[in-house]
This record gives C-alpha cells, sequence and structure tokens, in this order.
C-alpha cells in the first residue's frame, strides 16, 4: 500500500443516532483492518457529510477512497455519491477513488446463514430434519436491477443448503410484500418461517420486518415463525469492505449497467434512461471544454496520448502488488511530465511473471514489476526508452 491513504465510509445517515453509531463503529474497525485512517460520512440526516470527511483527510493523504455502505446499487451509488466524489476531486489536491457498494458476497450468503441459524435454534427446528422456509426482506427500491440482486442473494442462500426454499420479499416500494410473500409461503405448510431482515441496522423498517413475522406466527399457529437479527456490525462486513477497497485501489470498480436503469429503457422506466448517466457524463466532461484556448498546454482528455501503459490488475497480479504498482506509475507519469494514459488490464496471459505492465505503441511488455520500479518506467517513456532488466518479452 502507497503511504498517506485514507478511506471514508460513506453511510446514508439517519435520524436514530444509533444507526448512524453503527457506521462509525464499522469506520473505526475497518481502520484496524486496513491500517489507514478511515472516516465515517454521511449522505444525509448526519454528520459530517461525505463531501467534508473528503475535505478533511486530503490535507494529510495522496489518496481517499469512497466505499458507499450501501447493500444494493440504487440511485444514491449510481448517481448521488459519484457526484460527490467528481466535486471533492475538482476541490481537494488529492486522488479520490470511488469503490463499489456491498452488493452480493459470499461473506454476506455466510452471514444471512449464520442468522438463519440462530432463528432455527430458537425454534427449536432443524433444516435437515424440519422444512424450514427462509423469507429474505429487503428495503425495496425503484431500481430494477437493485431488487434483482436480492432474489440473486436469495437463491445463493439456498444454493447447497437444506431450506426447505428461499424467498425474496420486501417491506416497501416494490412486490411482493413481506405480508404478501408470507401468506403465500403458509400455503406449503412448511414446519417453520424463518425471515430475515437484510438491513444492515435496527431502524424503523426493521422493526416493521420483525412485527410483520410476529404477526403471521400469530395468524398460523401451525407455522412455528420468528425473525432474525439485521446485519449490524459483523466482522464479514469487513471482509466485504475491504475487498471492495482493494478493487477500487486496483481500478477494477464497475457497475452492472447492461440492467442499469439509467442506461438501458428496461419496460415501466422507459423515461428514466439516461437521465442520471447522460448528468453525470456531462457534469464531469464539461471539465474538458472549458477552456480550449492553448491546446498545446492543455490537451484534450480524448486526445491520443504518446504512450499507453496497461497494467495487469487481475487476481495473481493483485495478488503481488498490482495495484500498489498501478498508482506508482500514474504517479510517476504525473511527476515526469509525461503524455501517457495509464489504464488498469484484465490478465495478459503471463500469470506468475507479475506484476505484468505493457506499454504501447512501443509493444514492450514488463514483467515481476515492483512500485520502486515506477520511476523507472516512467523516466523510460520520456526518453522514449526501455527498462531492460524488467522486458519480458517485446513485440
Amino acid at each position: 500500500m502507497l503511504d498517506a491513504e485514507a478511506v471514508v465510509l460513506a453511510g446514508h445517515g439517519s435520524r436514530r443516532e444509533k444507526s448512524n453509531e453503527q457506521v462509525r463503529e464499522l469506520a473505526a474497525d475497518l481502520e484496524g483492518r486496513l491500517g489507514m485512517p478511515v472516516d465515517a460520512g454521511f449522505l444525509e440526516l448526519a454528520e459530517p457529510s461525505i463531501g467534508d470527511a473528503i475535505g478533511s483527510l486530503a490535507p494529510s493523504g495522496s489518496d481517499v477512497t469512497v466505499l458507499p455502505l450501501s447493500l444494493f446499487a440504487a440511485s444514491h451509488v449510481k448517481a448521488d455519491i459519484p457526484l460527490i466524489v467528481n466535486e471533492a476531486r475538482s476541490e481537494y489536491d488529492v486522488t479520490v477513488h470511488s469503490g463499489q457498494h456491498l452488493g452480493v458476497h459470499p461473506a454476506i450468503v455466510e452471514l444471512l446463514d449464520e442468522r438463519a441459524a440462530a432463528v432455527e435454534e430458537r425454534l427449536g427446528v432443524d433444516r435437515t430434519e424440519d422444512d424450514v422456509v427462509v423469507v429474505v426482506c429487503a428495503r425495496g427500491s425503484s431500481d430494477p436491477d437493485s431488487n434483482g440482486d436480492v432474489h440473486k442473494l436469495s437463491r445463493l442462500l439456498y444454493e447447497g443448503r437444506a431450506f426447505a426454499g428461499v424467498e425474496a420479499s420486501f417491506i416497501g416500494v416494490t412486490e411482493p410484500l413481506l405480508e404478501e410473500t408470507l401468506h403465500t409461503v403458509a400455503k406449503r405448510r412448511p414446519d417453520a418461517v424463518v425471515v430475515l431482515p437484510y438491513m444492515l441496522g435496527d431502524g424503523v423498517l426493521t422493526e416493521r420486518i420483525h412485527d410483520g413475522a410476529a404477526e403471521f406466527d400469530a395468524d398460523y399457529p401451525y407455522v412455528d415463525a420468528d425473525s432474525g437479527e439485521p446485519l449490524g456490525t459483523d466482522e464479514r462486513l469487513l471482509a466485504v469492505l475491504a475487498d471492495r477497497f482493494e478493487e477500487a485501489r486496483a481500478g477494477d470498480v464497475s457497475m452492472s449497467c447492461d440492467t442499469c436503469k439509467y442506461k438501458v429503457e428496461m419496460d415501466g422506466f422507459e423515461e428514466e434512461a439516461g437521465g442520471a448517466r447522460a448528468m453525470l457524463r456531462a457534469m464531469t466532461h464539461q471539465a474538458a471544454h472549458a477552456d480550449r484556448s492553448d491546446i498545446d498546454d492543455e490537451p484534450h482528455v480524448h486526445d491520443a496520448p504518446d504512450k499507453h501503459v496497461a497494467v495487469c490488475t487481475n487476481r495473481t497480479c493483485a495478488g503481488d502488488g498490482a495495484a500498489t504498482v498501478l498508482e506508482r506509475v500514474r504517479q510517476a507519469v504525473r511527476d515526469h511530465g509525461v503524455d501517457a494514459r495509464i489504464t488498469r488490464s484484465s490478465c495478459l496471459g503471463r500469470c506468475g511473471e507479475g506484476p505484468n505492465v505493457a506499454v504501447y505503441p512501443d509493444g514492450v511488455w514488463y514483467g515481476d514489476v515492483a512500485p520502486d520500479d515506477a520511476s523507472r518506467i516512467a523516466s523510460s517513456l520520456d526518453r522514449d526508452r526501455i527498462v531492460s532488466d524488467l522486458v519480458s518479452q517485446t513485440l
């Protein structure tokens, strides 16, 4: 890792201070895990704002990574946080990286499985001997892509386990609602129904899920039903956040654009296609056209660079420190004033010989590149030379 790095854990913010404290607690625990400063910031209803949190870390850091503490990617992750990040990039003299939301992750599936097991123990049932149905209840969103991930997560929880079924449901905004799902499940006459709130904290919506499970248990005496605890500040969330940090620092952050209502015209959401996406592009791109009085001194961002450097950040190279190599090369190129574009790459087909770096149009590939080699590579680009002892192959 580079020195002087920091992280902003971006929470939504709540009128319930207990929920805000959970975000701050996760931030403190993540700081211990990553070994670097981690501050909490909030979109609304709590202080500091995400922008202010970035600003407080900027004077003492070279890089700040913003990690959304959001279960799924809806408008906050796709529009609100990117706008804040873009504003911070123009306001502060620091490199700001944008991370991915928590999303669907094996550690979260494992955590849900444990939450279900705790409810089973309270009810005195065993999924291997009794018919136990799990209902995963999420907040619900107007974003179809976000709702689709709830169904995917539910299916992953079902696979390989002895549950009689795992159903996805929502507490609001979209269907199927929890009450409807529970009544449908009751027709199958299972021995027990476990309701899992897919929430981070004990908020109003979590209480509604608990109440819904209790009402169902009272209405259907032939089915034992109870609800589990939210995700809270479990240490497995730190594992997910650590992975999201590594992805952000390697530039390996991608959204599921193929099913994003802001990009494609999905049935019922045709008017929203292009909205947030077009707005974000316009805001980030307008600076490129702000002053074209001296094209030579201030080339357009779309102008072809003299050099293109691709750094492999695939799994094997990433494990050998490719993220650090990528950032060191970027910084060294800036320091040397070289007209070069530095991008991450997927596998270059030379696993075990990395981190691998390819330079074009020279057609020179470097292998076993260490962070300390970045300055030499940048200098070679400036002088149109090669770093001979790093050469893996030439094309």
